[in-house]
């Protein structure tokens, strides 16, 4: 039996993912609309969603032009608020992912960076999305400690296109916005 390094292991998935929805939030408050499809627009966000219109000033635009929920989450959050199912709209997250371990597709190391790819769509994982107050609002008392360790993730968008549900979602070993290599990672 071969032994794999840690950083060998890190670039296994045992299978890819689908998109499973699109929500856009048009504004701070407002509910969530449901989209069969959105442009993803690079180091902006997604057409149609409140954090596509703010302007950054870091060079790639804001590490949280997407949010993206697992949904193998949505019974452990429904679970743990105390609900027989939680609809995700509610959640204000992005994009929902079924099928893969979206807190393992944020590289462990900076030298070997790890990417989403949504069909045309690359995204680079940017952290942990944590829950805002507005989830005791919404999933009622302890619905802020329900969704802890649960919220998803942040990305930012490195190459735009459109994105569909029912895609495959794959994580894919990739280089730096900018490196050599950029223009390598698959299309």
């Amino acid at each position: 039996m071969q032994t794999s390094s840690l950083r060998q292991l890190t670039q296994h998935f045992s299978q890819p993912g689908r998109l499973e929805a699109i929500y856009l939030r048009p504004d701070r408050g407002h509910p969530c609309l449901s989209a069969d499809q959105t442009l993803a627009i690079a180091s902006r966000g997604l057409q149609g969603d409140r954090a596509s219109l703010r302007a950054s000033s870091q060079a790639n635009g804001s590490k949280r032009q997407v949010t993206l929920l697992q949904a193998e989450h949505l019974p452990v959050i429904a679970a743990l608020s105390g609900r027989a199912q939680v609809d995700p709209a509610v959640l204000r997250r992005n994009l929902i992912v079924s099928g893969l371990n979206l807190l393992a597709a944020k590289s462990l190391f900076k030298d070997q960076p790890m990417h989403l790819l949504i069909g045309e769509v690359l995204l680079e994982v940017t952290g942990p999305c944590e829950p805002c107050s507005r989830m005791e609002q919404v999933l009622g008392t302890g619905g802020y400690n329900a969704m802890r360790g649960h919220g998803g993730v942040t990305a930012r968008i490195l190459r735009g296109g459109m994105l569909h549900i029912g895609e495959t979602v794959q994580v894919v070993a990739g280089a730096a916005p900018g490196h050599p290599l950029q223009s390598s990672l698959p299309l």
